[in-house]
């Protein structure tokens, strides 16, 4: 009997020892993440991308002192995968110079010509009329498609900053370029 109970006792310190160690920090919710996301997105792919940014962003912004860091990176893998998603849904946008000659769109209207360009100068001058970080913020974000994150990071300011300067940008290039909008 003590020779099986050695025996038994010896396996379960083996086995113990073989168990994987407890992963601590951003590691422990990980595959949680992945696996969470990768269901409700259908992508795994997005969904390790989305995981990947969210523990780069925190790894870089030194928020080892959160109380609750499994629900920052929900939070955090939410708001990219949203980010990425919204960015999807935007049309392709391709300058006219790189267009075939048969995909150009038709110009039946003489004027179509002066319009577009007193549209273009007018755009010129509404953006001219922004704030310097005001108007980088909209051409960063609308023209070179950079999201919110990157031009706070580039900026040196909050996202909650980077919004507040977009929503004024909308807001004053839609007052000043109302009169060419069609009737």
């Amino acid at each position: 009997m003590l020779i099986w109970q050695t025996r038994t006792f010896a396996r379960h310190i083996i086995v113990m020892s073989r168990s994987p160690t407890p992963k601590k920090g951003w590691l422990a919710h990980y595959s949680e993440l992945v696996g969470a996301w990768a269901r409700r997105t259908g992508s795994r792919h997005d969904a390790e991308d989305a995981t990947h940014d969210a523990v780069l962003r925190m790894l870089e912004n030194d928020t080892g002192a959160l109380a609750n860091p499994r629900a920052y990176l929900h939070r955090s893998v939410r708001n990219r995968l949203i980010d990425r998603h919204r960015q999807s849904k935007l049309l392709d946008v391709v300058p006219l110079h790189e267009l075939e000659e048969y995909e150009h769109p038709l110009l039946t209207d003489p004027d179509a010509q002066a319009r577009t360009a007193q549209l273009l100068a007018s755009l010129k001058e509404a953006l001219a009329e922004l704030p310097l970080k005001c108007r980088q913020v909209f051409l960063w974000h609308r023209l070179e498609g950079h999201t919110q994150e990157e031009i706070a990071q580039k900026l040196g300011i909050s996202v909650n900053m980077v919004e507040k300067y977009m929503a004024r940008a909308v807001k004053h290039l839609r007052e000043r370029l109302r009169n060419h909008a069609p009737h």
